[in-house]
């Protein structure tokens, strides 16, 4: 659509040619911003929001609010490589952002994503205390608070949210089941088949988005067909698949066990995958923004542009 108008480039980030848009402001003000996807998804999802990030005043907003955005292909997505030795973990994906940062001589800056973005933005965090000023995140995470009496702050409507969430993991994650085991055997089959690979991606914007089960009512064709095919030219759809399974052999705790204390906002869309109660967000981070969204789903991005970039905009006003 415009994807080819944006600055895109490619460097060397520890052995490994990493992806990037680079998008930056006029403005000399601007906050830089690094904006990570995760999967299935590609820095395509982001081609809403870039302008209104970069030149909010064009769009009904202020100069002030503008940033200077990032947005990598992780390693194994896009037209990054692939990891060339086993062990690279989402870790490995923040490692890369925080050396990605330093590269382009960023010494402050946010950090933001959704679905494994959110991770990363996470361990970004966790990796670099003193440069990341705060992360917004549009897919919650946390843990049930040890606590009781925290434990029982959880409302009636977060309860169904919950139970929502648990009938989620019993019947829409078998891709995360072969993904973290047989991503390898399964990437055979996907290199091989346009269509199985374009089924394989479909289904899952038309499950995880607010489209009342009809794909075409949130995402045109082209940008279904897009994200696909960035999967397809590069062939990389089993180096994406394989950060499943390298996380699941990780066998580690969660982000979230030892408590990020960078300031966190949260944009919480009714249709995401699993929407965690606030007090199980804030056992593991430092919750200093929280907005329930009146729609949109797990790829806010491309379904509710206008709702994200407000809502990132306000976060980090108090933190430029």
């Amino acid at each position: 659509v415009v994807q080819n108008g944006f600055d895109q480039f490619t460097t060397d980030v520890d052995g490994l040619r990493v992806h990037f848009i680079h998008e930056r402001s006029p403005h000399d003000g601007a906050f830089p911003l690094i904006v990570t996807h995760g999967w299935p998804g590609s820095v395509f999802e982001f081609y809403k929001v870039l302008g209104p990030l970069t030149t909010p005043e064009k769009f009904g907003g202020r100069a002030k609010d503008a940033f200077h955005v990032v947005c990598p292909s992780m390693p194994g997505y896009g037209f990054s490589s692939a990891p060339p030795a086993p062990g690279f973990d989402i870790r490995g994906v923040a490692q890369t952002n925080v050396a990605l940062m330093g590269k382009l001589g960023y010494a402050r800056y946010g950090a933001q994503g959704g679905d494994w973005g959110s991770l990363a933005s996470a361990w970004t965090a966790r990796f670099a205390p003193d440069r990341v000023a705060g992360i917004h995140l549009n897919m919650p995470l946390g843990r049930k608070p040890s606590d009781a009496a925290k434990a029982a702050r959880v409302t009636e409507e977060e309860q169904r949210r919950l139970e929502h969430a648990r009938k989620f993991r019993d019947l829409e994650t078998g891709y995360q089941a072969i993904q973290g085991t047989k991503p390898q055997t399964l990437g055979y089959a996907l290199n091989d088949s346009p269509a199985g690979l374009a089924a394989w991606i479909v289904e899952k914007f038309r499950t995880w988005s607010d489209c009342g089960g009809d794909v075409e009512s949130r995402f045109t064709k082209d940008e279904l067909l897009t994200n696909v095919m960035i999967y397809w030219a590069n062939g990389n759809i089993t180096p994406s698949m394989r950060l499943y399974f390298e996380n699941r052999r990780a066998l580690r705790k969660g982000i979230e066990d030892e408590r990020i204390e960078t300031p966190t906002g949260f944009a919480v869309f009714p249709f995401e995958l699993a929407r965690l109660p606030r007090v199980w967000c804030e056992e593991g981070f430092n919750v200093t923004h929280w907005t329930e969204m009146p729609r949109g789903g797990h790829f806010a991005a491309l379904e509710e542009p206008d709702l994200l970039v407000e809502d990132i905009r306000a976060f980090f006003r108090p933190l430029r």
